[in-house]
């Protein structure tokens, strides 16, 4: 992992319990096949939980790859914040998606069933 930018994101995954910092979910970093939980997904859906480093602000906005400015997020809450006409700020993003993931409106249904089967098994 000679990269700094994947070095950061691993020490954020870490901190934050391999969780994504914006919908909550168990994401996977290296090889999402080693985790049990991930089993009955599809590749599709296991590539939409896969760790990326998040820059809270963007690097177009003047962001830095700073430890300060990094979270880890799963891909897909990473590509919908930055596709937004208008992207919303950090904390604003994580509200909604959290919101959108109590409605389970958020990921497609087979990733809450596992978030669910992971919350009763664990």
């Amino acid at each position: 992992m000679s990269n700094p930018l994947a070095k950061k994101r691993a020490r954020a995954f870490k901190c934050q319990d391999g969780k994504c910092f914006y919908c909550g979910v168990p994401m996977w970093e290296n090889n999402a096949d080693e985790c049990r939980d991930y089993a009955g997904l599809s590749p599709k859906l296991k590539r939409r939980i896969r760790c990326t480093a998040e820059h809270l602000e963007a690097r177009v906005d003047g962001g830095s790859d700073a430890y300060e400015n990094l979270v880890a997020a799963c891909w897909f809450c990473n590509q919908l914040r930055h596709r937004r006409p208008t992207p919303l700020g950090p904390k604003r993003y994580r509200k909604l998606v959290r919101a959108r993931m109590r409605a389970r409106k958020w990921h497609p249904v087979e990733i809450h069933k596992m978030l669910e089967a992971t919350c009763v098994d664990g």
